[in-house]
């Protein structure tokens, strides 16, 4: 392998300042609450960013200017549906379900949650919900480590296997010694990271070009001459973009509201009067981000149309390697470690956070409730523990395709889980009349609904299957809700009490 000594050093040195925070968390983790959930502590810095970072993932630096590069400004109105459903979630979702899941009994896990809220003493909603977890987090996994192998493939001209191998295992290692407190702060400073680069990368292209107008003729240029863009004009957000395909990526936003790893940052928040001040940091670090990465696969287009000697051929077979190249074309070798790291950091600060999830599903929501009430808190955290090293490994084998797009897989795991539980959390903290019944019926309709729209095509099955899942879902939910017996009075006096709590914030 011809790997550049700068960039090597620079990705050694970042690896192991993650390590070493793993470190610090491990100990500070004294029990299983602290090894999920951080001991609700989280500052709303910290907050916003790593549920930012959690969030976007190497979608945000692989997957999404990719996909503008191959398709132009078009794939852009993804965004738009993005921003409206996390502003959304943050301003109506996260500082009820932080009074919700501590008022109804403390709950540390979605599973348990939903298990609490309902009063579901037969745990049919806690072995449902978690199932959904392990089952759709596992694909959302093997992305982050697809995303990994490419940039370890293409930096170091490493073998894909291997590159995957060395990713999951440096991801493995801090999120199994230092639980969530490992997981967020790391995500803290990689979401800096990750700005940093969105930001620096597209205006250093766009300066390397002679300015925006030259730029814009490059990319007319690349229309002209380049057979990928021969029906579409990249820069206008409508060519080639057809009804079905701008719901399919404004219903993107409806999944903020179901996904686990997001949520967790909400139910971690040390107060909920800090709701809103994480919410205008992570909202300006989203918006921020997603224009950064929107201008990096347009400006991608440009610099390869002026100088296709640097990676054109490559674009050709995976658009997907367009940030990385530019990085290492534009920057002198420390600079590229740098930015190079921030991929990085995008795959290391979602699987983590997937990975915990899946292990509290495990440890909480199937270990302690079935098999060992009374275990102990240190057994619990291993148990945690070894779960992330079976999980890791099973997202290895679904990643080990060398053709596996990151875009993809995070499109049908956002989809299952928006799915399967966005209603369900929404209606959960905004209508008291939900019973568990039409809990199940949710999760239920939500999930299988995504499995089996995925099988089908053409025409109306061409619509992204977030779209109809979720509004089924919904009505599931709703009907089936009113037409058994409604919650026992109890419920709907917590649901009242939680209520009160968030007045008088």
């Amino acid at each position: 392998m011809n790997i550049p000594l700068p960039t090597l050093i620079t990705f050694i040195l970042y690896l192991v300042g993650t390590l070493v925070i793993g470190v610090i968390a491990w100990r500070l983790t004294n029990n299983l609450s602290d090894y999920i959930l951080g001991g609700r502590k989280l500052s709303a810095s910290v907050t916003a960013l790593s549920a930012g970072a959690s969030d976007m993932s190497g979608w945000l630096l692989l997957g999404l200017p990719g996909a503008i590069y191959l398709r132009g400004m078009s794939e852009g109105v993804i965004g738009l549906g993005l921003v409206i459903g996390a502003y959304l979630n943050w301003k109506f979702i996260a500082p009820r379900l932080r009074v919700f899941t501590e008022k109804y009994g403390d709950s540390v896990t979605l599973p348990d949650y939903f298990e609490n809220r309902f009063n579901d003493k037969t745990k049919a909603l806690r072995v449902v919900s978690a199932a959904a977890i392990l089952i759709f987090f596992t694909f959302y996994t093997a992305s982050g480590l697809v995303a990994g192998a490419t940039l370890f493939n293409h930096t170091f001209n490493m073998n894909y296997q291997m590159a995957l191998w060395i990713g999951a295992v440096v991801i493995v290692s801090y999120t199994f010694l230092g639980g969530f407190l490992a997981v967020s702060w790391t995500d803290f400073f990689q979401g800096l990271l990750m700005l940093l680069a969105l930001v620096v990368a597209p205006i250093t292209a766009i300066y390397e070009l002679g300015g925006w107008n030259e730029t814009t003729l490059a990319i007319a240029q690349a229309q002209q001459t380049q057979s990928i863009y021969a029906h579409i004009n990249p820069l206008d957000p409508f060519s080639g973009l057809t009804i079905i395909g701008g719901l399919s990526l404004l219903a993107w936003g409806f999944g903020y509201v179901g996904q686990p790893h997001i949520l967790a940052r909400f139910m971690a928040i040390d107060k909920v009067e800090n709701m809103g001040t994480a919410r205008r940091i992570s909202m300006s670090w989203m918006i921020i981000s997603l224009v950064g990465s929107i201008l990096t696969g347009l400006v991608g287009i440009a610099y390869f149309q002026v100088h296709p000697e640097l990676g054109l051929t490559e674009l050709q077979s995976n658009s997907e390697a367009v940030f990385i190249l530019m990085t290492q074309v534009l920057f002198n070798p420390w600079v590229s470690g740098i930015l190079l790291a921030a991929i990085l950091a995008a795959v290391m600060s979602t699987i983590d956070s997937q990975l915990l999830v899946c292990s509290s599903a495990i440890t909480e929501d199937f270990y302690r409730s079935f098999f060992r009430k009374n275990a102990s808190q240190n057994e619990l955290v291993w148990v945690g523990r070894i779960s992330v090293l079976i999980l890791a490994l099973i997202a290895i084998v679904i990643a080990s395709d060398p053709n596996t797009r990151v875009l993809s897989l995070v499109s049908y795991a956002w989809a299952g889980l928006g799915s399967a539980f966005g209603p369900l959390v929404l209606l959960s903290v905004l209508w008291k009349r939900m019973n568990k019944f039409g809990a199940m019926a949710g999760i239920v309709v939500g999930a299988f609904t995504v499995i089996i729209w995925k099988q089908l095509s053409g025409g109306i099955f061409d619509l992204y299957e977030m779209f109809p899942a979720f509004i089924l879902s919904l009505v599931s939910i709703v009907v089936v809700s009113l037409l058994t017996t409604p919650p026992e009075q109890a419920l709907i006096d917590c649901f009242e009490d939680s209520d009160k709590a968030l007045a008088d914030c």
